[in-house]
């Protein structure tokens, strides 16, 4: 099997349970809830994500004729000499319509420790080590277990209460972005307020925007 991915880069994870941990990350191009085409560029990121998930041309994309060449385009990108394990972030676009067991297989093989952050609406294959889910509104809710749950607020379409009862470890909500700073303030003011009268949830921001970083 082939791997379309948008592109690849070493950073600090952002967001979420592991923030402010080393990661390489490996976005795969194409999402399942986004039903334009290729052509139609402008219109292929939804109210609910922040990112170009179409085509191969970001920085180190490409298509990769198999999970070795994958994985050697992405140990080249992991700092040499650390004795640490590589820490893989694949995410999208929609990475579950690309990740599957042979990937999983020669990643765990080279010692990689492997998260995925996915929209929920397919299965996750087996051997994941860790599966963070961002349901979607209006979407289905496949992959309904996992480590983390991180739902992008407010929503009308999708309420906190109506996912708490899943079987995550953690839930997190994260304030939606909005192109005026004013809305995006409240956001996180309501998100914030959340929290705190329910402390099941705890707060996600995107620090890696706070930082300017990829």
């Amino acid at each position: 099997m082939s791997y379309r991915i948008k592109e690849a880069f070493y950073s600090l994870q952002g967001e979420g349970f592991h923030t402010g941990r080393p990661a390489i990350f490996c976005r795969f191009s194409h999402c399942n809830l986004w039903t334009g085409k290729e052509a139609d560029r402008a219109t292929a990121v939804c109210q609910f994500c922040d990112t170009d998930f179409i085509g191969e041309d970001g920085q180190n994309g490409g298509r990769f004729e198999d999970a070795k060449a994958l994985l050697n385009h992405l140990l080249a990108l992991w700092p040499k000499n650390t004795n640490t394990h590589p820490f893989f972030v694949l995410t999208g676009g929609e990475p579950l319509l690309q990740v599957d067991q042979q990937l999983i297989d020669i990643f765990h093989k080279n010692k990689v420790e492997i998260a995925v952050e996915t929209n929920g609406t397919l299965k996750a294959p087996q051997g994941l080590d860790w599966v963070c889910v961002s349901p979607k509104a209006n979407a289905p809710i496949i992959q309904d277990s996992g480590n983390e749950l991180k739902l992008v607020f407010p929503q009308k379409e999708r309420q906190p209460e109506d996912v708490e009862h899943l079987e995550f470890e953690h839930f997190y909500l994260q304030p939606m972005a909005d192109s005026n700073p004013a809305i995006t303030q409240h956001n996180i003011q309501v998100a914030v307020e959340y929290c705190l009268k329910h402390p099941k949830w705890k707060l996600s921001l995107q620090t890696h925007k706070i930082l300017n970083i990829d």
